[in-house]
């Protein structure tokens, strides 16, 4: 036997000897700083989940998924892997329906009192055009946020709904034509009776200077080019008129909205953001 041979074969051995041994757990040391932590584990998990869809039942699509737990001051650190393995006891998707459980697991996994989870995810709707009615898919950004301390459950409902805004102050100075931009209206809400995520979209698009088509043709380009002359809206205009709607829907109990406008004449955004509750 060579030396490479014998000292592989010591190697083996060596293992051999102490794979029966228990292995330290680390995590499960203390820590004598006595700072707890406010969440930690594991983020951009890409997990298959389920959610309704106003038309079609249900519709999959991809989330990406960040879980978390408190951490009291007196343990090192949480076990990563346990949060994966929650996960992964799901029967092939996750849903919003099962958060509550997940929650739950992940508290007891971990021996932790307060479990957080998110997803974020592509929401698609079929959209026809306004003149020609030629219809395709528009994807909407869409978050899901729970969290579970002791027994008490919370879901947060976050949309981001892409529209385009007319300046006002532009049109009224200008001989010609107005500079307009997309935006990005995001409402981020709890609610106390179920509320469709295609509810939130139409109505920041209603309130809106125009909304957004994935197909236009020329004479829908014609009317929606109109349609948002007609209807200018400064960023402050879109946030208050949807907070307004969202005031008056009694299954609402905490909402915030924000717009970012991305200017066509300017190298910057413009924003505002508002909140409110019943």
């Amino acid at each position: 036997m060579d030396k490479a041979e014998k000292s592989s074969s010591e190697s083996c051995a060596h293992l051999a000897q102490h794979c029966g041994e228990p292995l330290q757990d680390v995590q499960a040391q203390e820590d004598s700083r006595r700072l707890s932590i406010d969440k930690v584990g594991v983020k951009n998990i890409r997990y298959p989940i389920l959610v309704r869809d106003r038309d079609r039942g249900q519709q999959h699509t991809i989330a990406s998924v960040n879980m978390y737990v408190k951490l009291p001051h007196q343990f090192k650190g949480t076990h990563m892997s346990r949060f994966l393995e929650v996960l992964a006891e799901q029967e092939e998707v996750i849903s919003v329906e099962n958060l509550p459980e997940i929650l739950r697991r992940i508290q007891q996994s971990l021996n932790a009192e307060e479990a957080h989870i998110e997803l974020e995810f592509p929401y698609f709707m079929r959209k026809e055009a306004p003149v020609s009615h030629a219809s395709a898919l528009m994807d909407y950004q869409v978050r899901f946020s729970g969290v579970r301390t002791g027994e008490k459950y919370q879901l947060t409902l976050g949309v981001t709904v892409p529209v385009t805004s007319l300046c006002p102050c532009s049109k009224e100075i200008s001989r010609y034509g107005a500079h307009n931009q997309r935006s990005h209206v995001t409402v981020t809400l709890r609610y106390k009776k179920f509320i469709w995520v295609e509810e939130i979209i139409e109505l920041v698009e209603r309130n809106a200077s125009c909304q957004l088509y994935a197909i236009l043709k020329r004479p829908d380009e014609k009317y929606v080019t109109e349609r948002a002359y007609e209807n200018p809206m400064f960023v402050e205009d879109i946030v208050r008129s949807v907070a307004a709607e969202l005031r008056q829907d009694e299954r609402i109990t905490l909402f915030t909205v924000e717009s970012e406008n991305f200017e066509s004449i300017h190298n910057h955004s413009a924003y505002a953001f508002i909140s409110g509750g019943q």
